[in-house]
């Protein structure tokens, strides 16, 4: 299964998911200049067209990222959101209709409220949005640990592929 990854702010394509996700699958984590967000975007947009992936994880920053190629109609397959940070970039943007994306979302993330992803999940389609709340911080280290991450990609990508 092909994966391509977009990192948050403090991430990178040697961090700690990216390194995971790529001992689990083909994956693709582009490194990213975070201080300008219209390049990260373009940067993912580009990346998909090249690299075609099978599900789309962003991360935070990368969670914005994300949501603005769905936004763009540049993606439209199974999408995996960690602790998404959409919302600071928009507050009001919403899912598009007819994409499954599962939202994760740490109970005790400190940095971007867990409320932020419960808002945002009440958008797209309801039958294909899915919102996970774990006992874990803003880093998910516990959903990576555990290994749920990879289960969760998995789950993430049949959501593409229902009858």
């Amino acid at each position: 299964m092909r994966v391509q990854f977009v990192h948050g702010l403090e991430g990178s394509p040697h961090g700690r998911k990216a390194t995971l996700l790529a001992q689990h699958f083909e994956a693709y984590t582009a490194a990213m200049d975070t201080r300008d967000f219209g390049a990260c975007v373009e940067l993912q947009a580009a990346t998909l067209r090249e690299f075609r992936p099978d599900v789309l994880v962003g991360s935070s920053f990368g969670g914005a990222v994300v949501v603005e190629l769905l936004r763009r109609g540049d993606w439209k397959g199974p999408t995996l959101l960690l602790a998404q940070a959409a919302l600071r970039y928009d507050p009001r943007v919403r899912l598009p209709q007819g994409v499954p994306v599962t939202l994760v979302h740490g109970l005790r993330d400190e940095l971007i409220l867990i409320e932020d992803s419960r808002q945002l999940a009440s958008t797209g389609s309801a039958d294909m949005v899915r919102l996970v709340e774990v006992d874990d911080e803003h880093d998910l280290s516990g959903l990576c640990e555990s290994g749920r991450l990879i289960e969760l990609v998995r789950e993430t990508a049949r959501l593409g592929t229902r009858p």
